[in-house]
């Protein structure tokens, strides 16, 4: 996996729960906390990879050998790999089953599904912000983030 999520997906969005502005902001003290391991996840992923291809670079199909003395590295990484792979998927599949979109791991930028003026939109937070202040459309991206109404961001409004 990337640090970056698939294209869109054209198919209907079918979220599984929308999120208030409230609802979002208590969720973000968790998201603090586990970016950063995800982010930690994907730079080890990186690192992996890279010692996986020198040595598939330096010494070819030989290091399959049952004697190779780099064969026992080799499949310690690859455990490494398979390991750290499957739990950062099950990370961000856990979010995506709240309605939670990881956009980009390396920056911390999330999505909740949410309901703006009658439409399903994305409320739009990035690791550091205080709290969830802009929204976009399901295809409009981090670009086309636009700033919540004040009022939206109220204790006592919902979206």
């Amino acid at each position: 996996m990337g640090t970056h999520a698939p294209a869109h997906d054209p198919r209907p969005v079918d979220p599984p729960r929308l999120w208030t502005v409230d609802e979002a902001n208590a969720r973000i003290a968790g998201l603090e906390e586990l970016l950063p391991q995800l982010k930690g996840w994907v730079v080890r992923l990186g690192e992996v990879h890279a010692e996986l291809e020198r040595l598939a670079d330096f010494w070819g199909r030989e290091i399959d050998a049952p004697d190779h003395p780099d064969r026992e590295l080799k499949a310690r990484l690859e455990a490494e790999w398979a390991n750290l792979g499957r739990r950062l998927e099950e990370a961000v599949a856990g979010l995506r089953a709240e309605g939670i979109e990881v956009k980009d791991v390396e920056g911390g930028l999330v999505d909740f599904y949410s309901l703006y003026d009658g439409d399903l939109v994305y409320l739009c937070w990035r690791r550091g912000e205080a709290q969830v202040a802009f929204y976009h459309t399901l295809t409009g991206g981090f670009a086309g983030r636009r700033p919540l109404p004040t009022r939206a961001r109220s204790p006592a409004a919902r979206t």
